[in-house]
């Protein structure tokens, strides 16, 4: 009896070896990311918005893509035109591959933020980005799902104020899924290459 118990046991002790080493060659190592990780998050999986040129936009919209998501606005002295420029220089980099990415600037000051600012700011990075703008109610809602700071900070004239935000950018990869959180500062040679990892991989 005890001999026939010691050979179930030993045989699927085997099962369970043979199985762990069946996933171990059938799964892919997970790739290595300069930026955040954030797969299978629960917030921030879509936005609502029209664009600069009053086209209705939602991810789905850009099935196919990398979208790289930041939130900014034009006056802004250094962190939104660096990020930005960082984004135009991955596109750059990725080549053919350019055509793959869409940049999303979603300004946080729609008070000042019109149409035909975002537009022309968007042309000084790239044509093919697009600026979204959101209405003060909108914005509040995006930014708590989107976990991110905004805080206007008031000047020496009623319109001279600027804007205290994050500084981060959402990547998400082809099917629309948020898999990276890319630090301000990271660079774009980082970004570029999380991007052709993204690429790389299988849907």
């Amino acid at each position: 009896m005890h001999k026939r118990d010691a050979i179930k046991k030993i045989a699927a002790s085997a099962l369970v070896i043979s199985a762990s080493g069946l996933f171990v060659a059938c799964s892919e190592p997970a790739p290595k990311f300069a930026a955040v990780d954030v797969t299978g998050a629960d917030y921030a999986k879509d936005f609502q918005l029209s664009d600069h040129n009053g086209q209705p936009r939602s991810l789905k919209d850009f099935a196919g893509k990398l979208v790289v998501v930041f939130f900014g606005y034009t006056q802004c002295p250094d962190v939104c035109p660096t990020s930005m420029a960082e984004l135009a220089e991955v596109k750059k980099t990725l080549g053919a591959d350019g055509d793959k990415l869409q940049g999303i600037f979603i300004t946080v000051d729609p008070q000042r933020d019109t149409p035909e600012i975002l537009k022309a700011y968007m042309g000084n990075f790239d044509p093919s980005f697009l600026a979204l703008v959101p209405t003060p109610e909108q914005l509040a809602a995006l930014a708590k799902d989107y976990k991110v700071y905004y805080k206007k900070v008031d000047g020496s004239t009623p319109t001279s104020y600027t804007m205290d935000h994050s500084a981060g950018s959402y990547v998400y990869d082809t099917q629309g899924r948020l898999r990276l959180y890319a630090r301000y500062g990271s660079g774009a040679p980082a970004l570029a290459g999380d991007l052709k990892l993204l690429l790389k991989q299988k849907t």
